[in-house]
Formats: structure tokens, C-alpha cells, sequence
């Protein structure tokens, strides 16, 4: 008899609305430890809304969120989060090694300041993310997929459970997205569940093993066998989707 793994995320009722108008509507889904999975939809279907509103940078207009079976405010040590690298302002005067340690601070409280025990583990994650050489590097010397790797070193340091990224593929180049499909699969053979924004249809499957297809509503959610399939595609972009999934693939496997 197959185990059931415990729910690390449970999403009840959830609506979210800017001006009255509903981004999202009556969301529920709950996502079991140990998964990548990647939440999928057109643009302004609420996929940002959904990520922020499930670590309190939003607040629902209804709804509950629950990170194992407790608030998010209980429960953020166990949360390492990789925002959008556009969101961020990158001029900030400061190095590469110096943002990477900064997730720390979760673990150490603000008063206590990075010791070398800090920096080894920062260093640590800049070598996994191919981020070693430009420690001592200003941030705003980078290019966009270096910064967004920096942002995943970050995230590493935090050593969390369940990680949410929002479009870490979103403008990088082939190296970087390498690195980041070798990061997350290294981070589900750990254990640890991630949670992904994504923009691109034709990976889902070789990245990730659940999805969740959303346009203000839940269209489907699941492993990528059975809800990624060209019905639920249509039903989350309106009949507009030119890419039919090959589902005969094992997704993240």
C-alpha cells in the first residue's frame, strides 16, 4: 500500500481582490512534502498574487493558508523565497557574498551579526549555483542570469524546507538554466518541496512532477501525469494554446 506523504501547503478557499475585482477566486489545493511543482497560467492569471498571498505579502480578502498545519508566521524559518529579479533593486551597494549571507539573518535574528560559520555556507551555495568567483563582486556588476543565481544561493543559505520561486527562468541564459533545473532536482532529492512560478509550457514536464494550471481560478492541480494534459491547457488558456504536452515523458523524474 502506497504511503501518503503529509501536506507541507494547504491552500483553503483563498480570494484575493485588487479594487474589488477578483485576481484569485475560491483557491484550494494542498501540496504534499517533496515535490517540484510548477504553477502554470496565462499572464494576469494570479500566479505572483498566489505565491505572495501564501507567505502574507498579500492579503486575502478570504481564504486560509496553512505551511505544515500551521500559519505562515509560525512557521517562516521553514520558507526560503526567490522573488521576481526584476522586483529588486540592484544598485543597492553591496557584494555578491554579502546578499547571499542576508539569508541568513532569518536563522540568526537581526542583531547578531554573520560570523564564518555564515560565510562558509554562503560560499558553499555561490559554488552550487557557479556563483564562487564572483563573491567578492558587486551585485550591480552582474548580468541578469548571475543575479538570479545569486538569489538562489540566498535562498540556500536559509536551508528550508519548502521554497517558493516566482519566474526564476524568466529571462536567463542556458547556463543558468541548467544550473537552476540542477538546483531544484538537488533540493527534491533532499527532500525539500519547491514551489515554482513558470512561464514555459514545454518544460514543465522534464522539470517538474506536480503543476498547478491557474487563471483566477484553480483550473487543475496535481501530478503532472494527470492534470497536465491538453483538456486542462485549454481550460486554463481559453482554447489559445499551441502546445500539446507529451505526457508519454516522466516529469522531473
Amino acid at each position: 500500500m502506497m504511503s501518503v506523504r503529509p501536506a507541507v501547503i494547504d491552500v483553503t478557499d483563498l480570494t484575493v481582490a485588487y479594487r474589488e475585482q477578483p485576481v484569485l477566486w475560491d483557491i484550494d489545493f494542498t501540496v504534499p512534502s517533496g515535490v517540484l511543482l510548477a504553477i502554470v497560467g496565462p499572464n494576469g492569471a494570479g500566479k505572483t498574487t498566489l505565491i505572495k498571498a501564501i507567505l502574507g505579502l498579500v492579503k486575502p480578502a478570504a481564504g486560509n493558508v496553512l505551511i505544515a498545519g500551521k500559519s505562515y508566521r509560525e512557521q517562516r524559518r521553514l520558507v526560503g523565497y526567490v522573488p521576481q529579479r526584476g522586483s529588486v533593486d540592484w544598485d543597492f551597494p553591496t557584494s555578491v557574498l554579502d546578499v547571499v549571507m542576508m539569508g541568513r539573518y532569518g536563522a540568526l535574528g537581526w542583531i547578531k551579526r554573520p560570523g564564518k560559520a555564515e560565510r562558509k555556507l554562503a560560499r558553499e551555495a555561490l559554488e552550487k549555483v557557479g556563483m564562487h568567483d564572483f563573491a567578492g563582486r558587486q551585485i550591480s556588476q552582474l548580468s541578469g542570469g548571475q543575479q538570479q543565481r545569486v538569489f538562489l544561493a540566498r535562498a540556500l543559505v536559509q536551508d528550508a524546507e519548502i521554497y517558493f520561486m516566482d519566474e526564476p527562468f524568466q529571462g536567463v541564459d542556458a547556463t543558468t538554466e541548467r544550473a537552476i533545473v540542477a538546483l531544484l532536482r538537488d533540493l527534491r532529492e533532499r527532500g525539500k518541496t519547491v514551489v515554482v512560478v513558470h512561464h514555459d509550457l514545454s518544460t514543465v514536464i522534464d522539470y517538474f512532477n506536480w503543476v498547478t494550471l491557474l487563471n483566477v481560478r484553480r483550473i487543475a492541480h496535481g501530478p503532472v501525469a494527470e492534470a497536465f494534459t491538453p483538456h486542462n491547457l485549454a481550460l486554463a488558456y481559453g482554447g489559445h494554446v499551441a502546445f500539446v504536452p507529451q505526457l508519454s515523458q516522466q516529469g522531473a523524474a
